[in-house]
């Protein structure tokens, strides 16, 4: 749907074979993404960092596998650029070696000097909840946290 309104790289470790307008997608992979320093004005990563180090999809084993993920989104981003992540949420564990599962407040912290333009979430009943409680979602059993975030203007 996205391709209807602007081109879109699609970067995965199992890129799509798929032919389709305005659509490019590359082999790369979250750890090394192939992507200048800067260059991005707006980035999606969704349901992807949470599974970085855990050895599924043959990365090596990182105990810090979605900070490092999330440092290079960041990398990429250019000032004031958008950045679009979405992730489990709830009570902290590792359900090895499918997924991790953050705080909100732990993925605050992966995204330091990130201004968080909005928070929202599905609960684990399902509902949408727009602007979500970070407190109230921490305390979820497996939720999907949905963030908006956006990179300062770099001082001159």
């Amino acid at each position: 749907m996205l391709t209807t309104h602007t081109q879109v790289t699609f970067i995965d470790v199992r890129p799509l074979k798929v032919e389709l307008a305005r659509l490019y997608p590359i082999a790369g992979s979250i750890a090394r993404l192939p992507l200048r320093d800067g260059s991005i004005t707006s980035l999606s990563c969704l349901h992807v960092v949470e599974h970085i180090g855990l050895g599924r999809y043959g990365d090596q084993l990182d105990p810090l596998g979605t900070r490092r993920a999330c440092k290079e989104l960041i990398r990429v981003l250019a000032p004031g650029a958008n950045l679009f992540v979405s992730l489990p949420v709830g009570r902290p564990r590792v359900c090895f070696n499918a997924h991790r599962i953050h705080s909100p407040w732990q993925v605050l912290s992966c995204f330091e000097g990130l201004e968080l333009i909005e928070f929202s979430a599905v609960d684990d009943r399902g509902k949408f909840c727009e602007k979500a409680d970070m407190d109230e979602m921490g305390q979820a059993s497996y939720a999907c946290g949905l963030f908006w975030f956006r990179l300062g203007k770099m001082p001159s």
